[in-house]
């Protein structure tokens, strides 16, 4: 049986550019009261069964918060019917109904009362409210001296106390600590598993699937996703990795790496010392503290990093082919080139580093430029940001060429894993520990 009906519902809500506060401003400055519509829910069908837990997820904007708010009857639809059908209860916005110059146990009764409780009903349940609540003594202040935590404590404990059959939340558990954030989940199993039924909003996907039976994804006021928690989860995270990666590109600008301004960018990004030919062969005056150095009879020019599609980026997806080229130019030749690349945590951790010689390759030049490349068939990092060090030795191990945090690059991944590299695996399970 379904117990909220949604059907082709609309919403929009008027943003005024500079509204009239007094009837004389109205009157007098006309313009002011200019406004566009936002049209934030578009046509949105969907019904919920009894005893279902469901998960609304989407970006900031998408609609979430109006929709729950027009179940409650708060707000109504400029188009559409919303049917909810049995006692509703609600945490939409932190201390919503509270009076600040009452107490908190005063605004019990009040907020209870709103829920259909009689004064009877609330007396018997008044203490166990409190005692969720865990604001002991505080109840008896006004709730304008009340944290964050403590409004969303005693608000959360009147709205599971009141038998509701709907429990509709939007985002307020964020605000508790850890200990009564589980609290909260541990009284919402319970409600759970009596069959009532609840819809959370949140931006926690983790929380979608281990609470959730069902997920809906909103975005820019169109369901784009409703079923299966995990599915509709991977739906939205691939979405919002797109997103940050379009985000990431044209906020990103790229910095030139020709050889006559390689010098100029890494002073001023990198700090570089003076980027000259070093005379003295003695290896005793390279400063190895310095971002680069070097004795530079072969000098790195640029280095370009390119992805999937051989298009030069600093955004690259997890698990999807890589390739960093590595331009040089010979001051004085040598008997051997060493290459080598390496990638960084922001703090300065090794995640990964190899050079030709550990590859046991030999590269031996005597043209005055050339291009080294390192193919990466599938990416293994993480979703974050990393650094690149690149360097030229040479076989002895003497740095001609040495920089340190070439650059950084964003790194996008679908995998779901914690930590800094996704690892290949499955899971194997058996009966009885055979």
């Amino acid at each position: 049986m379904n117990v909220i009906e949604v059907n082709n519902v609309y919403k929009s809500f008027k943003v005024y550019h500079d509204k009239g506060g007094t009837l004389k401003e109205k009157v007098l400055f006309k313009k002011r009261n200019r406004y566009e519509e936002n049209q934030v829910l578009k046509g949105i069908d969907l019904n919920i069964k009894k005893g279902e837990v469901v998960g609304l997820i989407g970006q900031n904007g998408c609609g979430k918060s109006t929709l729950l708010k027009l179940m409650t009857k708060i707000i109504y639809p400029d188009k559409g019917t919303i049917e909810v059908k049995g006692k509703v209860s609600s945490l939409l916005e932190l201390g919503a109904g509270f009076h600040p110059d009452m107490s908190g146990r005063e605004n019990i009764y009040t907020n209870a009362s709103i829920f259909g409780l009689t004064k009877k009903e609330i007396d018997n349940r008044i203490e166990k409210i409190i005692d969720f609540s865990e604001l002991g003594e505080f109840v008896d202040n006004p709730v304008r001296t009340y944290s964050s935590g403590m409004y969303m404590r005693l608000a959360f404990s009147v709205a599971i106390n009141v038998d509701a059959e709907i429990l509709l939340i939007d985002e307020i558990l964020a605000v508790g600590d850890s200990n009564f954030q589980q609290k909260c989940f541990e009284r919402l199993r319970e409600l759970k598993q009596k069959g009532i039924t609840i819809v959370i909003v949140t931006h926690d996907t983790g929380t979608i699937e281990r609470f959730c039976s069902r997920a809906i994804w909103l975005d820019k006021g169109l369901l784009q996703s409703d079923g299966k928690v995990s599915i509709v989860v991977d739906d939205y995270l691939r979405y919002m990795n797109l997103k940050r990666i379009d985000s990431i590109e044209k906020n990103h600008i790229e910095e030139s790496r020709e050889p006559e301004n390689l010098e100029t960018n890494k002073k001023e990004n990198h700090s570089i010392a003076q980027n000259e030919i070093v005379e003295k062969e003695d290896v005793n005056n390279i400063n190895y503290s310095d971002n680069r150095f070097g004795l530079k009879h072969i000098e790195i020019t640029k280095a370009i990093i390119k992805n999937t599609e051989k298009e030069e980026t600093r955004v690259l997806k997890g698990g999807e082919e890589v390739e960093i080229e590595i331009h040089y130019k010979v001051n004085k030749p040598l008997e051997e080139y060493v290459f080598g690349i390496g990638f960084y945590t922001l703090e300065g951790l090794c995640i990964y580093g190899s050079n030709t010689q550990l590859d046991r390759l030999k590269i031996k030049h005597t043209d005055n430029k050339g291009v080294v490349r390192y193919k990466i068939d599938r990416l293994p990092l993480l979703t974050g940001i990393y650094g690149l060090n690149i360097a030229v030795v040479d076989e002895n191990g003497t740095p001609m060429d040495f920089i340190r945090n070439y650059c950084n690059f964003n790194v996008v991944s679908n995998d779901r894993s914690v930590g800094l590299i996704s690892v290949k695996h499955k899971w194997i399970i058996t009966d009885g520990g055979k």
